[in-house]
């Protein structure tokens, strides 16, 4: 085993770009070897007996700190069937996430990421989820789906350059929208586009599947969740449907095999964590020709919503 070395605290600033500061000096921060995973420095050395799972800090509700969310909870699963001891790097997932933690060798499993993920090697699909519309249930809004008459009444919160800006667009409706960064400023909540329709900031919330689904359970009003219509065959850019894997490194093959048994073995236990968490989630779409077209494109999973 490395022997242990120095650690200090990594603090992610708005920008994405990291700084290191003494340990305690922050709220937010993390722990961090940063003298292993670097390029020509020593790597962890793999321990049979740990499932070192690579997490979001602070992005519920996928994962944090404290093990609250579902991925937290999935991870959980798969190390008790494993008969393993789970253990975490956590790191804030934007740009570099991969390279600082899967690549780096800190950890060796991400548990949510899109099929087919070509920066790593993904197991089979083991839910499939998508884009929503959720609404104040006082509203009396009736959306179903892009032609709703209700969708040209009021404010649709939308975050920029995600999939839903395309059939807003088709559909005349761009300029009823507000826009939302699709870095999340992380000095706001992951439920501040739910936050922003309780308090009546905007009328229509578009959202990625999991995150509308979960803080729409945990509103303190009542709102409605309906699935938005898929719209690949109309742009391919608008698809707004995506299947769901867990993902290591390119090489772990064998590493992989051994998580596929388990996500295989205990699939039902899965979805019933998903629904437990409010997460939407449809069947799988086996042989997804528009997905393995998008990998070219880069396209991945907005959980930074």
């Amino acid at each position: 085993m490395l022997k242990t070395l120095k650690k200090v605290s990594l603090v992610l600033v708005l920008s994405g770009v990291s700084q290191f500061v003494m340990a305690g000096a922050a709220v937010n921060t993390l722990e961090v070897d940063t003298e292993v995973g670097r390029g020509g420095l020593p790597v962890r050395e793999d321990n049979p007996n740990e499932l070192r799972v690579c997490a979001d800090y602070d992005n519920l509700p996928y994962s944090n700190g404290k093990q609250e969310g579902f991925e937290n909870k999935i991870a959980e699963l798969i190390a008790k069937d494993l008969g393993k001891t789970l253990t975490y790097q956590f790191w804030y997932d934007r740009m570099g996430f991969i390279r600082n933690t899967l690549n780096a060798r800190r950890c060796d499993v991400i548990i949510g990421t899109v099929a087919g993920n070509d920066m790593m090697l993904t197991s089979k699909p083991y839910y499939r989820s998508g884009y929503v519309f959720v609404y104040r249930k006082d509203s009396g809004y009736d959306i179903k789906d892009w032609d709703s008459p209700d969708l040209r009444k009021g404010i649709i919160g939308v975050v920029g350059q995600t999939p839903p800006s395309r059939p807003l667009n088709d559909k005349g409706l761009l300029g009823n929208s507000r826009p939302y960064r699709i870095q999340r400023d992380l000095n706001l909540p992951p439920s501040f586009v739910i936050d922003d329709l309780v308090k009546g900031e905007i009328d229509v919330a578009i959202l990625w599947g999991p995150i509308a689904g979960y803080y729409a359970k945990k509103a303190p009003i009542p709102l409605v969740v309906v699935p938005a219509p898929e719209y690949e065959q109309e742009n391919i850019h608008g698809k707004e449907y995506w299947n769901i894997s867990l993902g290591v490194r390119k090489r772990d093959k064998e590493r992989l095999a051994m998580l596929q048994e388990v996500l295989d073995r205990r699939h039902d236990d899965i979805i019933k964590i998903l629904d437990e968490y409010g997460i939407p989630h449809v069947p799988i779409v086996e042989d997804d020709d528009i997905e393995k077209k998008s990998k070219s494109r880069g396209d991945v999973i907005p959980k930074f919503e």
